[in-house]
């Protein structure tokens, strides 16, 4: 079955309609509109920038304040480490000087047992290793017996007489020696 409306339009029953309009625009006031919220974000940003300002020139006084007292400790272990090294250099000369204080008396100790009673040195010079000993003696048997008491000692090697005179001229006659040898702690 077909219907048909055959009554005018403006009595017809029709679904209502949905008529979306806008309303009249006026420019003066989307202008303003425009010019309050662009007032309003540079305000905002201004206030955000001047805190971060505000901040940062805080944070640049304290670390600045933190630079200087680290710049004076810094100053203070530089002057430490001068100090260290004076010290370390000072400590080098003395064990360099005690190191060489024991030498002497082990090289007299020892050669105070083999020294007859009949020979006087006269010169005990030490070049390194190296002894050099000077004497007179009543005969050359003293002499002997010396560097015969040196070498059993073995505490001296190398033992070799450079020089052996006797003054026979003179009464009583004395032997004047040299002799050489390396002494070995």
């Amino acid at each position: 079955m077909i219907r048909i409306n055959l009554a005018p339009p403006e009595t017809r029953r029709s679904r209502p309609v949905f008529n979306l309009s806008l309303p009249p625009l006026n420019l003066g006031v989307v202008f303003a509109i425009v010019y309050a919220l662009t007032l309003a974000a540079l305000g905002l940003t201004w206030w955000s920038l001047n805190a971060e300002e505000t901040r940062t020139a805080a944070d640049v006084d304290r670390l600045t304040r933190e630079l200087q007292s680290l710049k004076a400790t810094l100053g203070d272990g530089a002057n430490v480490k001068g100090r260290l090294a004076e010290v370390k250099r000072r400590v080098d000369i003395l064990q360099d000087l005690t190191k060489g204080q024991g030498r002497p008396i082990a090289i007299l100790d020892a050669f105070a047992d083999t020294v007859p009673r009949d020979l006087w040195i006269t010169t005990l010079e030490q070049k390194e290793s190296v002894l050099k000993l000077s004497g007179t003696a009543f005969s050359t048997t003293a002499v002997s017996d010396f560097m015969s008491n040196l070498k059993a000692s073995g505490k001296f090697k190398d033992v070799d007489i450079v020089v052996s005179r006797q003054a026979i001229d003179k009464t009583p006659s004395l032997v004047t020696f040299e002799v050489t040898c390396k002494f070995e702690i």
